[in-house]
């Protein structure tokens, strides 16, 4: 099961093109549960990506929220 933390920081990867405020053990966390990926951003840096996993838990979110 996801923090809030780690479902505020999930809704950050897929809104910011590139979400530098993230906490590093929510972005672990995310890792762990292959929610989200870190590919090779233009700068050089790594930038976290959702996976089709983290959309679908954000797709469920927002069911709950509805």
């Amino acid at each position: 099961m996801l923090s809030p933390h780690e479902i505020a920081a999930l809704i950050l990867v897929k809104e910011t093109p590139v979400p530098f405020d993230l906490d590093p053990a929510d972005l672990d966390a995310l890792l762990e549960h292959q929610l989200v990926t870190l590919e090779k951003c233009p700068s050089g840096h790594a930038c976290p990506r959702l996976t089709y996993g983290g959309d679908s838990v954000l797709k469920a979110v927002g069911r709950i929220r509805d």
